[in-house]
């Protein structure tokens, strides 16, 4: 054939909704697959797409070209995923019949970014974007905020903060203080906007899946997270209780934020030390377990234990310094002493992790070149 138009539906909606494999080859498989999808979902865009290849493919052939029409779907999960297998159906198609030049059809932008792809393969002449007409702004703009909302990703960044906030004052207007749900909508709603501005919602989904195959491999280091996680919440209540104690009987004004962050610090640092030290022991284990170094993990240990000092050492300085509770003395001197000694205690654990895992990172590596050298011999 001279002439192959190609639909792509990136996303996957032929398989997802109308439930048909790809590729679609012919015309008529085409209207079939368009009538199928627009039942499925009448608002979808890909239908569009499909009865433009459709037209396309009428007009040139009324002009006497020979011409063919096929769809390529790939995956919901939009990306590499999608664009790999769009790629393979093509490569396969390509072994079947031999095409001179193409021309693209899409329904935006997202899709034409497989123009590269296909324009390696081979030669296209055209690329055509189905837009939909709307009669009227509003409606557009309606239908533009209903896809919008769809979409997890912007739905969850708009309707969580906005959840948190309705839920956490229902909460404190139940138990009849409604002056604390400001503190509590601001402390949660910004929370969340550090976690998703920091990147923290693929780390966690990324650990979370970690977990759970940790779990079905019946691996220690399942236990030791799970501890570390419960460790690390009631410690975090334990610290806001305190916190709660000093500001409840003088409030902000008169110690200043500084020292109720310092309240919270000293009680709870070393519980956070231990917590971290609880993960770090079930990664240990398993990698003894496996055989693996455990060098790394033996390390980040010590540079816990290193942190947790300097933390509790600054703690314990500034609430001496204000003669509150865990200063452990009204003299500041003491506990300026227990800061300088903290740093220089940490220094040396950080020194001693440093020196371990550098002098077995460089007998692994010399290990692994007498185990290369051997090979070349034998």
């Amino acid at each position: 054939m001279q002439t192959l138009i190609i639909c792509i539906d990136r996303d996957n909606d032929l398989g997802e909704k109308a439930k048909l494999e790809t590729p679609i080859i012919g015309r008529e498989a085409n209207v079939q697959a368009a009538v199928a999808l627009g039942i499925a979902d009448p608002e979808d865009s890909d239908t569009n797409t499909l009865f433009g290849g459709i037209r396309i493919f009428d007009e040139m052939r009324a002009k006497g070209a020979d011409v063919e029409i096929v769809s390529f779907a790939g995956d919901k999960n939009v990306g590499v995923i999608s664009d790999q297998k769009i790629a393979e159906q093509l490569e396969n198609f390509l072994k079947l019949y031999e095409v001179q030049r193409a021309i693209f059809v899409s329904d935006g932008a997202e899709d034409e970014t497989l123009v590269p792809i296909v324009q390696s393969r081979m030669k296209i002449d055209s690329v055509k974007r189905i837009v939909v007409m709307q009669s009227e702004n509003l409606e557009s703009t309606y239908y533009i905020l209903k896809h919008a909302f769809s979409d997890p990703k912007i739905s969850q960044t708009f309707f969580v903060p906005l959840g948190l906030a309705f839920l956490i004052y229902s909460i404190f207007l139940f138990a009849g203080y409604p002056e604390g749900a400001i503190i509590g909508i601001s402390a949660a709603v910004g929370l969340y906007m550090l976690y998703r501005g920091f990147g923290l919602d693929d780390f966690v989904a990324l650990e979370g899946e970690r977990l759970w195959d940790a779990l079905l491999e019946q691996k220690m280091v399942f236990i030791s997270y799970t501890a570390a996680i419960l460790t690390s919440l009631v410690v975090t209540a334990y610290g806001a209780m305190e916190v709660w104690k000093l500001y409840s009987a003088e409030g902000v004004w008169y110690h200043g934020t500084l020292t109720l962050i310092s309240v919270f610090t000293n009680a709870t640092v070393w519980w956070y030390a231990l917590a971290l030290l609880l993960a770090d022991l079930g990664k240990i284990f398993d990698l003894r377990m496996e055989g693996k170094p455990i060098y790394k993990s033996i390390s980040i240990s010590l540079f816990i234990i290193a942190t947790g000092l300097l933390f509790w050492g600054a703690s314990t300085y500034i609430l001496a310094e204000f003669s509150l509770p865990g200063g452990n003395s009204n003299n500041v001197t003491p506990t300026l002493q227990y800061f300088v000694y903290s740093i220089i205690f940490a220094i040396l654990i950080a020194l001693v992790g440093v020196k371990y895992s550098v002098s077995n990172q460089t007998s692994e590596n010399e290990k692994e070149k007498k185990e290369s050298r051997s090979e070349k011999f034998a």
